[in-house]
C-alpha cells in the first residue's frame, strides 16, 4: 500500500503591486527575483499561483530562478475573503472593527470566498500520498496566507483576520504524517535588503 509523506507548503505573497494592480512595481519585480534566488535549491514539485496579474507575474519571476518547475494557475490560490465571522465568534473588544472590515466586501465576495477557502484546505494542506516528501510553492495573497496559517495552528476560523504578510515574504508550513501541522517560519524577509522589506504594511508596522 502507498504510504503518506510530509508536505512542505511554501506560501508567498505577491511582490509590491502597481497602484492599479495591473502588475508589479520595479520594487516588486526585484522582490520576486530575490525570493526566487533564495528558493532555487528547493526541490519543488510545482508552483501554484493565483490568476491576478500581480500573483502571476510574481510566480513567473520566481519560476525563472527555479530551473523549469511548472507554473500552475489556480483559482483557489487567488484573492478572496476566506471566512465571514459572526459577531459572537469574535472578541468583544475588536468585533466592531473586524466586522466593519469584512463588510467592505460585496455579498457575492462574502459568499464565494469561503467556498474557495475550503477547496484551498483540501488542495494544499495535510500530508501527501507516497513515500517522498513534497515541496509545493503557492504564490498568493495576504488573506489566503492568513487563512492557511491559522488552520495550521488550529486557530478559530476568524483568526485569518489580523495575520498580515509582507510582499514577497515567505512562510513555510510542515504537514508530517501522525503529527500536528507546524509553522516553521512566518513572514520571513531575510532574502530582501532593508529597502525592499515591509512593503504592503503601513509605516508604523515597519520593524
Amino acid at each position: 500500500m502507498t504510504g503518506t509523506a510530509t508536505r512542505y507548503l511554501y506560501l508567498v505573497r505577491h511582490g509590491e503591486a502597481l497602484p492599479d494592480e495591473s502588475g508589479l512595481t520595479e520594487k516588486g519585480r526585484r522582490q520576486a527575483v530575490l525570493l526566487g534566488q533564495r528558493l532555487r535549491d528547493v526541490p519543488f514539485s510545482a508552483v501554484h499561483h493565483g490568476p491576478l496579474p500581480r500573483a502571476a507575474q510574481t510566480a513567473s519571476l520566481i519560476g525563472e530562478q527555479l530551473n523549469g518547475i511548472p507554473l500552475q494557475v489556480s483559482e483557489v490560490a487567488g484573492d478572496y475573503v476566506p471566512d465571514v465571522p459572526e459577531r459572537d465568534e469574535l472578541p468583544a473588544d475588536s468585533a466592531d472593527f473586524l466586522l466593519r472590515f469584512v463588510d467592505r466586501f460585496t455579498a457575492e465576495e462574502r459568499e464565494r470566498g469561503p467556498v474557495l477557502a475550503r477547496q484551498a484546505l483540501e488542495r494544499f494542506t495535510g500530508p501527501v500520498d507516497g513515500e517522498e516528501a513534497r515541496h509545493e510553492l503557492v504564490v498568493t495573497h495576504n488573506f489566503l496566507i492568513g487563512w492557511l496559517v491559522r488552520h495550521a495552528m488550529d486557530a478559530p476560523k476568524w483568526r485569518w483576520l489580523g495575520l498580515n504578510h509582507g510582499n514577497a515574504a515567505l512562510t513555510v508550513v510542515r504537514y508530517a504524517p501522525g503529527r500536528p501541522s507546524s509553522v516553521l517560519f512566518h513572514n520571513d524577509m531575510r532574502h530582501l535588503p532593508a529597502e525592499l522589506r515591509w512593503t504592503g504594511f503601513p509605516p508604523e508596522l515597519h520593524i
